[in-house]
């Protein structure tokens, strides 16, 4: 009777069968072969910069729009691109955070421009968020002069924008340093509105004049963090300071000729 008992517990033959394995881990099992590989973080956090300087070109052209047009739910839109920039701060400021001890000393550095870079672009979403609120104030009724210095002002900080994203995913700093020019075009029109607004020479009656210098005021400085953007992808793709980038392209052409001209003789 203990024999038999034994062979009953044991198995036929008093021998131990494998434990045949549960659903729960063939699930994991399979689950574990079949997860995907993780994105990487440098490419990724890279693109998703790439992605905000889309995204804060599209809002500089949604703002021109929206003002050119009077269009208000063109303008209310600028609440939704404004969120959206705040989450892509956030999680490109997390993944840099995290990602930034994993990588060589160049991917580290390119990882902190796309954290410079995505704060200004972050401010720029807020201050063209208070360009649309400003404008809302005002019910639309601004003078025809001031709706197309504004309109030009937002199509300005469009292209600046359009040319930092483009500097910085080809590392082309000539696209850069037209977004440093551009912004003396920023300042020209900013200047216009707050001579008719301020000084006002004519004595003319003016709609809307504070509402409007605070429209002016947002471009013009969403306009200086463009220009802070361009100087960051400068020296991130040259290395060197803005200034010494900026004296490169804009040289003389007598110096250019002798640049030539040394350069053709080291070869010879």
């Amino acid at each position: 009777m203990v024999i038999y008992a034994n062979k009953r517990q044991n198995g036929l033959g008093g021998v131990r069968k494998p434990a045949t394995p549960s659903r729960r881990d063939a699930r994991m099992n399979t689950a574990t072969m079949k997860s995907p590989e993780p994105e990487p973080s440098y490419p990724h956090l890279v693109q998703r910069t790439i992605e905000a300087c889309r995204l804060a070109k599209e809002a500089a052209g949604t703002a021109a729009e929206g003002i050119a047009t009077g269009s208000s739910p063109l303008l209310n839109s600028l609440r939704e691109r404004e969120k959206e920039l705040d989450n892509l701060d956030m999680e490109i400021d997390a993944g840099v955070t995290e990602a930034i001890t994993q990588v060589g000393e160049v991917e580290a550095r390119e990882l902190l421009a796309c954290m410079k870079i995505m704060i200004g672009l972050e401010r720029i979403g807020d201050l063209l968020l208070s360009f649309a609120s400003s404008a809302q104030a005002t019910g639309m009724r601004i003078d025809p002069q001031d709706t197309r210095d504004l309109t030009h002002m937002a199509t300005v900080l469009e292209k600046m924008l359009t040319d930092v994203g483009a500097a910085f995913s080809t590392r082309d700093v000539k696209r850069a340093v037209d977004v440093l020019r551009a912004d003396a075009e920023m300042d020209r029109l900013r200047n216009l509105i707050f001579l008719r607004h301020i000084e006002n020479p004519e004595n003319v009656h003016r709609q809307s004049s504070l509402q409007v210098i605070f429209m002016t005021q947002s471009l013009e400085r969403a306009g200086d963090h463009a220009k802070n953007l361009a100087e960051e992808v400068c020296h991130f793709v040259s290395g060197h300071t803005v200034r010494h980038v900026l004296m490169t392209y804009d040289k003389p052409i007598e110096q250019m000729f002798l640049d030539w001209l040394r350069h053709r003789d080291d070869k010879h």
